[in-house]
């Protein structure tokens, strides 16, 4: 693991930590502001828990648990999307800058607001990062081009020997009707 790796994901992880024990221990502080986004969210999915608090403390939960995966570097590429999938509800219902009508208070808003966009797209390049491994993808691909690149040299050697081959067998076919007659003669001719 790069250097980078390593000293960057705790550093993304922690925010997510930290946030997540503090909707886990108090999730009464953020639910009155979470609640229309939870309200249109459970109408989606309807599995979710029907108090707001619940669903505060079960996204804290997530958010805990896929910080702590990411910073150890343990499954990073799903604790990154998990994060990211919290991360949107949470900046919507928080951060709802454009609703707020005294120019300071908007303006820390918009910028919460722009810093957890900043978050969600580092959170994305992290669930996008091999570590350094090609994607599955790209070995798919590559084992696809692989495969149509040894059929097409089979192909080419098939045809290659297949015209001597054919050659040969014409020869072959040739002297061997005439030594056949002559053998079939010589057989009916007394010694």
């Amino acid at each position: 693991m790069s250097l980078l790796r390593l000293a960057g994901r705790p550093l993304l992880a922690s925010m997510f930590v930290v946030g997540g024990m503090n909707s886990v221990r108090s999730p009464g502080a953020v639910a009155p502001l979470a609640e229309p986004v939870v309200r249109w969210i459970r109408e989606r999915v309807p599995v979710l828990p029907e108090s707001t608090e619940q669903v505060v403390r079960l996204s804290g939960g997530v958010e805990v648990a896929a910080g702590v995966l990411l910073g150890l570097g343990r499954m990073p590429r799903l604790a990154a999307l998990a994060l990211a999938t919290t991360l949107v509800p949470t900046t919507l219902a928080a951060h709802r800058y454009w609703e707020i009508e005294d120019p300071g208070e908007r303006a820390q808003q918009r910028i919460h607001f722009f810093k957890n966009l900043s978050m969600l797209g580092g959170l994305l390049i992290a669930a996008d990062d091999t570590g350094g491994a090609p994607s599955l993808l790209w070995r798919g691909r590559h084992s696809a081009h692989e495969l149509q690149r040894q059929a097409a040299v089979m192909g080419r050697t098939v045809r290659a020997t297949a015209r001597p081959a054919a050659v040969m067998g014409r020869t072959v076919r040739a002297t061997a009707r005439p030594a056949a007659v002559a053998g079939g003669i010589r057989a009916k001719l007394p010694c």
